[in-house]
């Protein structure tokens, strides 16, 4: 395989694997929680770093950091629930602890080790392909793809096999756990496969890509449905594009990769923001001026049906203090509609405009 193939290829891994939890995330109002996960697992891997010698090992960073998401999740939730504080209040108060908790251990214990601060924060993409796996003494390929490869399908195959449990839940916490479901449950498996997603990525992407691919492709594909199996594929669409797309104008620019690609994944995002259909800003300017204009048409019907006359324009503007070009707005409106006829005395009902209007022509 080829370096490009292999530096494209993992982050699509990552943006897949972090795009199926993402969107739940996303819909449970969770999203800073992601952020929180992926800072506050650095003290789980420094601990299973220091349990397994000093030595690189793969299984104990996962495993220390799944803790670590664990222990961030738990100390959010007793903080939210004393009553003291908010949410987001204690999620900001937990996470920049415990990274600065790792990050003392790094500085003080582990300063001629190889545990880079820099990769866990910015993370190298570029060398995803010269990182290898090795097993029985056998290369295997780029341990990158090995790892989100794996953490891709687990995190598949969470989504599928609790698909029902997951949306009940996330939409309906009290009645998943009137039917049994075990909300609770759920939640701190989706907080475990977090943080095993996000330590997983960190050798790679590092941890503000990490953030990035959890949330913006989930976010933007919130904008452009309202259908849950239809945002998650597009969430994992996004993600794909961002990396793909990203990576090109990466070396087309001399760029940094992951930046690239979390740049190109936020751009995304504001053309959803802008443009969607469903939630975008323009549609939604859009759709008020149209309401508008269809209720100063109904007004002007209204009007008009208490007339057996023809009434001038100039009579119609004094009426209701609008502007001449908002009068001709409502005007094409319901002209357009079939509403209004064209008289060269003043504005006069249609058969059907006056019918609308509740009066017989």
């Amino acid at each position: 395989m080829s370096s490009d193939f292999v530096i494209v290829l993992t982050a699509v891994f990552v943006s897949t694997a972090s795009a199926l939890l993402g969107s739940f995330l996303v819909l449970r109002r969770m999203a800073l929680m992601a952020d929180a996960i992926s800072h506050a697992v650095l003290p789980g891997i420094v601990l299973a770093f220091w349990v397994s010698g000093g030595e690189r090992a793969t299984a104990p960073a996962l495993l220390g950091a799944a803790a670590a998401g664990l222990l961030t999740v738990t100390l959010v939730e007793w903080l939210t629930r004393t009553g003291r504080i908010k949410n987001d209040a204690a999620i900001g108060l937990v996470f920049p602890a415990l990274f600065s908790l790792g990050v003392l251990a790094v500085s003080l214990y582990f300063r001629n080790v190889h545990l880079d601060l820099d990769a866990v924060l910015y993370g190298e993409i570029a060398y995803a392909p010269f990182n290898t796996l090795e097993a029985f003494g056998l290369n295997l390929g780029p341990e990158s793809l090995w790892i989100m490869g794996g953490l891709t399908l687990v995190n598949l195959l969470f989504v599928l096999l609790f698909y029902k449990e997951l949306k009940l839940s996330t939409f309906d916490a009290g009645l998943a756990a009137a039917l049994g479901f075990l909300p609770a449950v759920l939640h701190y498996a989706l907080m475990s496969l977090v943080s095993l997603t996000a330590v997983g990525a960190f050798q790679s992407v590092g941890a503000i890509l990490i953030v990035a691919f959890l949330i913006i492709p989930p976010a933007t594909a919130y904008l452009l449905t309202q259908r849950l199996p239809v945002m998650i594929a597009l969430a994992v669409g996004v993600g794909a594009v961002s990396s793909v797309l990203g990576y090109v104008l990466a070396i087309l620019l001399d760029a940094s990769i992951a930046g690239m690609m979390a740049t190109v994944a936020g751009l995304l995002f504001g053309l959803a923001w802008l443009f969607s259909p469903v939630g975008g800003v323009f549609t939604a300017r859009n759709r008020r001026e149209r309401q508008r204009r269809e209720f100063a048409a109904r007004l002007l019907l209204a009007h008009l049906a208490h007339h057996d006359r023809p009434v001038p324009a100039r009579e119609v503007l004094e009426e209701f203090g609008w502007s001449p070009a908002f009068l001709a707005q409502a005007q094409q409106w319901a002209q357009r509609e079939g509403l209004l006829a064209g008289d060269p005395n003043g504005l006069r009902l249609t058969a059907r405009g006056a019918a609308l209007a509740g009066e017989r022509p």
